[in-house]
């Protein structure tokens, strides 16, 4: 037997740095209440600590191809590790709530550059026929810590405080910084590329307006001028970045990767599938709270069963891919998964607790399943000259979906609710609408999925 072309404990580095890097996006939700009235503001104001962090993240990600080709990988994602770790120690010390979100901002930069880089370190060896067993290392954090990241937050503030939010990054990035050091061949020659500077604006700028626009929808109330000016100003600096990116000799973010079939489906359609299985999560969580009125807590333990259905599903992933290949995996992923939220449709505070952590369960089952699919699949037909650009591409889409989750699925709450013209007695019909919309966003990769080549993605199945 052909011996493994990629290294297993340095995935495993990364993928712990990712998980604390997704981790850290969302974990304050649960902590906002008592972290605002430790700085006398209002909860709502923290979700400002929030936005700040996923707008570095997307506009920093686009640059850290470039950084990775001037300065080498192991360089650039050794000087992540520390900018996040130190960032996270300001965080928890922060005096008031303008310092929390420049250290977040901080946080945001090392995590944009710490993902990616990562990544491509693990990939830039790895063979097809080794792919699978890679990105099944690099799958779980995204899958992992939206579940988890509310129980985090709420465990730690009612325990030990706030700030160790942010402090149990401590040990685990210096742990990473050492292992870095050991793991992360230092091989790869810098290339002294010029930087896409109008690219990269452009870039940036319209990213940002994207999830500032995301960000919004999900306030109450919703400042809809601003949201109009925010989608406005992302399309037509969209447009600019997008004809600058394909006249440039050295794009800020490379394209070609989108001429390939495979990488297409792996962040298109798997961009619309990251965002609304990102979203379940939030939608189940907002209907047992809001809509049962169950408390946080019995909420959260009840979502734990996402979990459950992600790691149980796991040792079977690679083996069901390699069985019947990507395209039957990820259509059944998609028609299933829409197949599960209508069944959430019917839950109801009468339903018995094993019906629903039956179906949230088989959710995560099948999250964890077309996860690891399209998160290989966007890979297996790029040549090495093309990894780097589409590493960053995909870095920076994915990253784009994981942002916005939460903000399609809060506008999908608001949408169910008006076509539901529900009475305040009855508020749980604008979320059984908003599981209707998600189920029926999931055709869009379904389709896709189904005109793939039966033989797509075969490199990587053998």
């Amino acid at each position: 037997m052909a011996s493994s072309s990629f290294n297993r404990p340095l995935a495993l580095l990364v993928a712990a740095t990712a998980f604390m890097e997704f981790l850290d996006g969302t974990v304050i939700q649960t902590a906002a209440p008592v972290m605002a009235r430790d700085f006398g503001v209002r909860a709502a104001d923290l979700n400002v600590a929030m936005t700040v962090y996923l707008l570095a993240l997307a506009v920093c990600i686009p640059a850290t191809g470039w950084l990775a080709d001037r300065f080498g990988m192991r360089r650039v994602y050794i000087l992540a590790i520390v900018v996040f770790t130190a960032a996270s120690v300001l965080c928890a010390f922060s005096p008031d709530l303008f310092w929390l979100c420049v250290f977040r901002v901080l946080q945001g930069v090392g995590g944009a550059m710490m993902v990616p880089v990562g990544r491509l370190a693990v990939l830039r060896s790895v063979e097809p026929r080794d792919l699978l067993d890679a990105m099944a290392y690099l799958t779980w954090p995204a899958l992992l810590a939206p579940v988890i990241a509310p129980v985090v937050g709420g465990v730690i503030t009612d325990t030990i405080g706030w700030p160790w939010i942010f402090l149990i990054n401590l040990p685990i990035g210096v742990a990473a910084l050492i292992a870095a050091f050991v793991l992360v061949r230092g091989d790869d020659q810098p290339r002294p590329v010029p930087l896409d500077w109008s690219g990269l604006v452009y870039i940036a700028v319209a990213l940002a307006a994207l999830v500032l626009a995301g960000e919004l929808v999900g306030e109450t109330p919703t400042n809809w001028v601003v949201v109009t000016i925010a989608l406005v100003a992302t399309v037509g600096i969209g447009a600019l970045a997008w004809r600058r990116l394909r006249s440039a000799r050295h794009p800020a973010l490379d394209l070609a990767g989108l001429r390939l079939g495979t990488f297409r489906v792996g962040n298109v359609g798997g961009g619309v599938y990251r965002l609304m299985i990102g979203a379940v999560p939030f939608l189940v969580t907002l209907l047992f709270q809001a809509g049962f009125g169950w408390s946080a807590a019995r909420a959260g333990l009840i979502v734990i069963a996402l979990f459950v259905g992600n790691i149980g599903i796991k040792p079977v992933t690679t083996p069901l891919i390699k069985r019947l290949g990507f395209r039957t995996v990820l259509v059944w992923s998609n028609l299933l998964g829409a197949v599960i939220l209508l069944g959430l449709v019917f839950v109801t505070p009468t339903t018995p607790i094993a019906i629903t952590v039956a179906l949230l369960v088989v959710s995560g089952a099948l999250r964890s399943i077309g996860f690891s699919g399209y998160n290989t699949i966007q890979f297996v037909d790029v040549t090495p000259e093309l990894k780097n650009g589409a590493n960053t591409l995909a870095s920076t889409m994915q990253q784009l979906a994981a942002g916005l989750g939460i903000a399609v699925a809060a506008l999908l709450v608001r949408l169910g609710t008006g076509l539901s013209g529900y009475a305040a007695h009855d508020v749980q019909l604008g979320y059984r609408w908003a599981f209707v919309g998600a189920a029926a966003l999931l055709l869009i990769p379904l389709v896709e999925a189904m005109r793939m080549p039966r033989a797509a993605g075969l490199a990587a199945t053998r």
